[in-house]
């Protein structure tokens, strides 16, 4: 089994594109002046310094797949009371530099092995899209399947690039037409999605992973099999 890539010092990045990806969420893409390899689900952190001195630093993981070997994409979420998103989300934009560390994380990672299923609630498909991107360059007859779990249409990323790999349901309001009324992840769509033998990879805020937690175990997956990574509310 492949080992983590061991995390770098850190190095001042080039934003070379930064685009919408939500009215509250970014992506970023960024050129490091020392590019390192990674495996999709690791993550980066990004430290901000203040003319006074004042530093902040949060974590962000990769959403680009790491054959893209020339730099990493990460996709940000803006909160409204944070000391990063905010400046990352309303002011960078490209020709600016970053400051980051990575690659972090060993356990909530992508090795290649089959069959996986993915599932993402809001922003947490942020590093499952790394998953996704890298499978579809390298492995593409690996089996995986995705379930996003997000409040509405305004709120998914990546809409144009899911494609037939993910399943989507809307909490809160679905797209015109859709078919499905607005409601959360229940017993039936996991067990339809699950593959016997197969690794779950799980993201999302504490509350939503907690519960798809449990209707793997309900589905069959041993615990070892279920991997989870939590965020803050989306």
């Amino acid at each position: 089994m492949t080992d983590a890539p061991s995390v770098t010092g850190w190095q001042i990045a080039d934003v070379v594109a930064a685009w919408p990806e939500t009215p509250t969420a970014k992506t970023l893409r960024l050129k490091l002046a020392e590019p390192w390899p990674f495996l999709p689900g690791q993550h980066v952190d990004v430290r901000l310094t203040a003319p006074d001195g004042y530093q902040a630093q949060r974590s962000y993981s990769i959403a680009s797949s790491p054959a893209d070997a020339h730099a990493i994409e990460i996709t940000v979420q803006r909160l409204e009371d944070g000391e990063v998103s905010p400046y990352l989300c309303d002011v960078l934009e490209a020709g600016d530099q970053l400051e980051l560390r990575g690659p972090i994380g060993g356990y909530f990672v992508w090795r290649g092995e089959g069959p996986v299923l993915l599932i993402g609630g809001g922003s947490g498909l942020v590093p499952l899209m790394s998953i996704l991107r890298h499978r579809r360059l390298t492995a593409p007859d690996v089996p995986m399947r995705a379930l996003v779990s997000v409040r509405t249409p305004g709120d998914l990323l990546y809409a144009g690039e899911l494609g037939d790999d993910a399943r989507l349901l809307y909490t809160r309001a679905g797209p015109p037409g859709w078919a499905e009324p607005p409601r959360r992840l229940t017993p039936a769509d996991v067990a339809d999605a699950a593959y016997p033998d197969g690794l779950a990879f799980v993201c999302g805020p504490t509350g939503f992973v907690d519960r798809v937690a449990d209707l793997l175990l309900q589905a069959g997956y041993p615990a070892e099999r279920i991997l989870t990574e939590r965020f803050g509310p989306t």
